[in-house]
């Protein structure tokens, strides 16, 4: 049976599944405009891919490791975030590695980070949202009074909604379509969604390099950065290395300790010192190539849309931009 969506604004409230920016920036809209909204997060709390490590005495961006600025309404919203303490400009000594020299990046792009971490926008966008974390939404059941939630973790009532918005990367939002919104699931599945091991380091000392952060082209690494340069840092030396999209697709399945040596081995490799620790964590889907151009997916008649970087060209300011369409189409209905 193929669900028929009635657009109420006073009648069931809104899920969105995802506590990414992309959730995040379409849920704060929507409820701006009145409507009511829920977030549900299977992680500890909100940011997705803009994340942050933390342990004792250290923490690490290992997702999302800066965003820039093109669109006006993004850079409207980064002001915001600025005058409110949680982003700032990140100026590093940047540099490049050809496969036989460094080479020193420069480039008048503006590199905004969180401060004290990368995670500070999202946390300060969930601010009088309601989400609701380690919530695992299961595949989506419609019944007569709406879009039915079920959740993997035990404990957790079933909950209804008149409309239920993906804020996930592709394959997930494919999987929790089940055969509701076909269309939708097509759009998903035109995404070709890429992984990315990242291995932080801990360090006793500072790194004796003249640089802050270098793409790398060549070996399993193309990004490596100081995180501690970064703004609003703790002093402890922290570095993050990021596998090519490639590399990680063939080494996908490995154990993190295997990964982490041919990662340190290719950091060495380029001068750098053996760390005290690591932390090594898969990003299953990190990035998507090519990313998709239709902003986000909407069907009116179920009830169900999509919003995700991966819709709307990428990157943090994409995933800020697709929930903006998302909420626009919704409202749209009303």
């Amino acid at each position: 049976m193929t669900p028929t969506h009635r657009s109420d604004p006073s009648g069931p409230a809104i899920a969105i599944v995802g506590a990414g920016l992309a959730g995040l920036s379409c849920a704060a809209a929507l409820q701006a405009a009145g409507r009511g909204v829920v977030l549900f997060e299977k992680s500890r709390g909100p940011a997705g891919r803009m994340s942050t490590r933390n342990g004792d005495d250290w923490q690490c961006d290992f997702g999302a490791q800066y965003f820039v600025v093109r669109d006006p309404s993004f850079r409207d919203e980064v002001q915001r975030w600025t005058d409110a303490g949680v982003a700032q400009l990140w100026q590093p000594r940047l540099s490049s590695f050809d496969g036989r020299a460094w080479k020193p990046t420069r480039t008048a792009l503006a590199r905004h980070v969180g401060v004290p971490a990368m995670t500070a926008p999202a946390h300060w966008l969930a601010r009088g949202l309601e989400v609701r974390s380690q919530a695992t939404v299961q595949p989506l059941v419609w019944t007569e009074g709406g879009w039915k939630l079920q959740f993997a973790e035990p404990g957790i009532p079933d909950a209804v909604f008149g409309s239920v918005l993906l804020a996930v990367p592709a394959p997930q939002a494919q999987a929790l379509l089940g055969e509701h919104a076909p269309g939708l699931g097509v759009v998903a599945g035109r995404a070709g969604m890429q992984a990315c091991w990242s291995l932080m380091l801990r360090f006793d000392a500072p790194v004796p390099w003249e640089l802050d952060a270098a793409f790398v082209n060549q070996g399993p690494l193309r990004w490596m950065a100081r995180d501690t340069s970064k703004p609003g840092r703790p002093r402890h030396e922290t570095w993050v290395l990021h596998a090519t999209a490639e590399w990680s697709h063939d080494h996908l399945e490995d154990d993190p300790a295997d990964v982490a040596r041919a990662m340190l081995k290719a950091f060495a490799d380029l001068g750098g010192p053996a760390p005290a620790a690591w932390t090594a964590h898969r990003w299953r889907y990190a990035t998507n190539a090519p990313p998709l151009a239709e902003g986000c997916a909407w069907d009116a008649a179920a009830g169900l849309g999509l919003c995700g970087d991966w819709l709307h060209g990428g990157k943090v300011e994409g995933a800020w931009l697709s929930g903006q369409a998302l909420a626009r189409r919704v409202l749209q209905q009303d």
